[in-house]
């Protein structure tokens, strides 16, 4: 029995990547191995996010990986994405916690706050001093955040905002949460961002649990019941649906990078296994079909490097710019992927898959919110269709 090659030989995807971004992935490949991965299936099975990791995190530069300034790490795309599969080959939870952090509370600052905002939030952000979240989905309003129902009222130099939000991953963590809303009851183009702080009166954030699914990640709501937030907290660089789809495509991104990470933890460890399981005499892994099922997932595995890989540096060439559409075919693409990956080699464990002593059905779940998150798989679909029509179908 020979040595099998691996997804990153057969890609040979290193021979693009340059020295820092090598030493990047490769220093989160340690941390994820050393300090994650170990007790990833308890941290699943008990609903545990491992807050004394945070620290860490931020050590390594990960929380504002992205962003410049501010004391923040200034990776380009190519590395956040690369930090962010790694993240995801712990746990979708893992790299959720960073990504909710970075992407959508600190670039929400740092793309449409104020110079004092900036100074006084993100450089204790990115030391995890401060946890942030992005509340924008609500009980009725996901894939049409337009609809959403709260409201901020003006009131001498203060907003007064009511409303729910759901779904906020890190929201029962969080010091401050950047809260989108409606003002004085107007359109969605009358839609501003607020940062709303922990100790803020009427604010609060109940777990929400029986959750099967990123269960090692902590997920809240926001509740609003006539919070007052200073004039001063509020965005004021951007107005509309603009502001928080504009975080959210900087999400999507990292997403279509990470969602790979847990492809490969499943493929790598179900390849270990189906070459040891043995059946009628051999190992399982020398039979046609299984062979046949791990051609096709390594081959949609590092296609989906290759797409990530171009898009990331179209990215850092275009001074961190992407179309919508081209962030929604990476995500759609490959989080799909990595679902249909997972699910098969779920399937290649037989009964074993189902514990969590292998993680392909902790990724498995897990993926089935990713699926949805972000964009639905479904939206990112009419996305794509207008694109190539011209005709909108929402």
């Amino acid at each position: 029995m020979s040595e099998p090659m691996t997804l990153e030989t057969l890609s040979a995807l290193d021979t693009l990547l340059s020295e820092d971004e090598l030493l990047v992935r490769d220093s989160v490949r340690r941390f994820v191995r050393e300090r994650y991965l170990g007790r990833a299936g308890e941290l699943f099975e008990q609903e545990q996010f491992p807050t004394e990791l945070i620290p860490e995190l931020a050590d390594l530069g990960l929380l504002g990986a992205g962003l410049s300034g501010y004391g923040c790490a200034g990776m380009s795309a190519v590395q956040y994405g690369l930090i962010l599969q790694e993240l995801e080959y712990g746990d979708s939870g893992l790299r959720s916690f960073v990504s909710v952090q970075g992407s959508l509370a600190m670039y929400s600052i740092w793309a449409y706050g104020s110079e004092e905002q900036k100074q006084k939030y993100l450089p204790e952000m990115a030391k995890g001093n401060l946890i942030g979240c992005f509340g924008l989905t609500e009980p009725d309003s996901g894939s049409d955040p337009g609809s959403m129902q709260t409201r901020a009222r003006k009131d001498g130099g203060e907003y007064v905002i009511s409303g729910t939000k759901m779904w906020i991953t890190n929201s029962p963590l969080a010091h401050l949460a950047v809260v989108w809303a409606k003002v004085d009851d107007g359109g969605p183009e009358s839609i501003a961002g607020f940062i709303v702080e922990r100790d803020a009166s009427g604010f609060s954030t109940p777990t929400i649990h029986g959750k099967m699914s990123l269960r090692a990640s902590v997920t809240g709501e926001i509740v609003l019941d006539e919070v007052r937030v200073p004039e001063e907290r509020r965005l004021p660089a951007v107005r509309g649906l603009k502001g928080p789809l504009g975080c959210l495509s900087q999400a999507r991104f990292g997403i279509a990078f990470g969602a790979l990470g847990a492809a490969k933890s499943c493929f790598d460890s179900t390849v270990s296994y189906a070459r040891t399981r043995v059946q009628f005499g051999v190992p399982i892994a020398s039979k046609q079909l299984i062979q046949q099922q791990f051609a096709e997932m390594g081959s949609e595995i590092v296609k989906g490097d290759i797409l990530s890989l171009h898009y990331g540096r179209m990215k850092d060439r275009q001074g961190g710019k992407l179309r919508p559409e081209q962030v929604s075919l990476c995500k759609r693409n490959n989080v799909r992927v990595a679902l249909e990956v997972a699910r098969t080699c779920r399937s290649i464990l037989g009964g074993n898959g189902i514990l969590l002593e292998y993680p392909a059905i902790r990724h498995m779940l897990n993926l089935e919110s990713v699926y949805t998150y972000e964009g639905t798989h479904e939206v990112h679909t009419l996305v794509l269709g207008k694109a190539f029509t011209g005709l909108n179908a929402f």
